[in-house]
């Protein structure tokens, strides 16, 4: 199974400022298959240690002398550790959060070494006392599989490279295939584990499974993870995203979770979700034009889920509803197609905001900047009305809007329509 964040893996190792890795990600995004794959293709060895399971990983970093931690490492993974020729994982560094602080050391005294670690973010940058190494690591951040991955994984090869290939109008001719598998991708989602049982089984029921496993684990990680006093929060923030997501105006109410809640009741419970990797926070901005940061506002946002298979699995969807009715696409108040479409966003670490305007029904999905202001109008079905894009962009003609929705490819003097199926490599390809 094909990760594209491999390639980054590979930029990292041939670095000639190369620094210790943090490769970040929710739990079950594929991070330790990755890393070991990545080391048994690119490395003569693997040390490999999971700092959860491995007790003396907790008591070892009594100093950072280097010199010593790779012997420590050498004995516990049972491996020759050589510069160059070996990569060091640690795995769930969050359980030892010293050893975050012990890369800084790797960094300024031992830089042939190659050592990356992982975690899901459950506790990483969240034990008081703790120094994180600021400038002293290179991150990466894994995320579920985009729709590209998903159909790399499918073995869609042909259709993946005439995509590559970028002649957008002739691919609307392959629209009712591509929209099958987008109809699979909705139900099955992006996270590894329950993309390759579909991929071998062709399984509904067991991807529903799995999905629901994977939540329940989440849930559990609460219980072991969260402070204790914000446990309760932090499950209702959790439960209440589909429902957040069905409403027309999808900006997150807090007295929808709890009646007469206000934002500072559950801000801890929003940051703690996020800095796991289990939200997305999109904020909401005020002006629509460059640069978009400035005009964010901290008391708007939208929360997503991480996964839209997930989501499909917190709401109990049906595979019926997604694969054979057109339920997911023209029901739920889009909120299936947003949530895609973020993913895809998000695979490309590029930051989405969305914009609204007080007082008025005006709304723009999604907003990202690249070398351009994006404004983004995302439909479901193939209806072409854009009324809030075509205002905005009488507003500030410097905009290049896009249009996503299950219309072919269309170019216009102000603004091109993009099949959904294909907005992954629209967004990479645009400049």
């Amino acid at each position: 199974m094909e990760r594209i964040a491999y390639n980054k893996l590979v930029e990292w190792k041939n670095k000639s400022n190369r620094k210790p890795l943090i490769l970040n990600g929710a739990r079950q995004v594929g991070k330790t298959w990755l890393l070991k794959n990545f080391g048994q293709r690119e490395y003569k060895n693997v040390a490999y240690i999971n700092c959860d399971r491995t007790d003396e990983m907790k008591t070892i970093f009594s100093d950072f002398d280097t010199e010593r931690l790779i012997r420590v490492f050498s004995a516990l993974s049972n491996t020759t550790i050589e510069p160059g020729n070996t990569i060091i994982i640690l795995d769930e560094i969050q359980v030892t959060p010293l050893g975050l602080t012990a890369l800084k050391y790797f960094c300024e005294e031992a830089p042939e070494y190659h050592i990356v670690v992982a975690g899901s973010l459950l506790g990483i940058g969240l034990h008081e006392g703790t120094g994180f190494p600021v400038g002293k690591v290179d991150e990466i951040t894994l995320h579920p599989m985009s729709f590209e991955e998903f159909l790399m994984a499918m073995g869609k090869d042909i259709l993946l490279s005439q995509i590559k290939e970028h002649r957008w109008d002739e691919l609307t001719s392959y629209s009712s295939t591509f929209i099958e598998l987008l109809r699979q991708y909705y139900y099955v989602g992006g996270m590894p584990e329950v993309v390759n049982s579909y991929i071998e089984n062709q399984d509904l029921q067991e991807v529903r499974s799995i999905q629901n496993q994977i939540l329940a684990d989440y849930k559990r990680d609460f219980s072991k993870h969260v402070p204790m006093d914000i446990i309760p929060k932090v499950n209702m923030v959790w439960d209440s995203i589909p429902a957040q997501l069905a409403k027309e105006n999808k900006k997150y109410i807090f007295g929808s979770v709890k009646k007469g809640a206000r934002a500072k009741e559950f801000k801890n419970a929003i940051q703690w979700l996020i800095e796991a990797g289990l939200v997305h926070k999109v904020p909401r901005v005020s002006k629509v034009c460059r640069p978009i940061k400035f005009y964010e506002d901290y008391n708007a946002f939208k929360l997503f889920c991480v996964d839209l298979g997930l989501l499909g699995a917190m709401s109990d969807v049906s595979a019926k509803d997604i694969l054979v009715k057109d339920t997911a696409f023209k029901e739920y108040k889009g909120a299936f197609t947003e949530q895609y479409v973020l993913q895809q966003i998000i695979a490309q670490d590029i930051k989405a905001y969305y914009y609204s305007k007080e007082n008025s029904t005006l709304e723009l999905d999604f907003i990202i900047q690249k070398e351009d202001v994006h404004p983004i109008e995302v439909k479901a079905e193939e209806n072409l009305r854009s009324k809030s894009l075509s205002t905005i962009y009488n507003e500030n003609k410097d905009l290049k809007p896009w249009r996503f929705s299950m219309a072919g490819f269309r170019q216009q003097d102000w603004m091109v329509n993009v099949p959904l199926y294909l907005i992954y490599e629209w967004i990479k390809a645009s400049e």
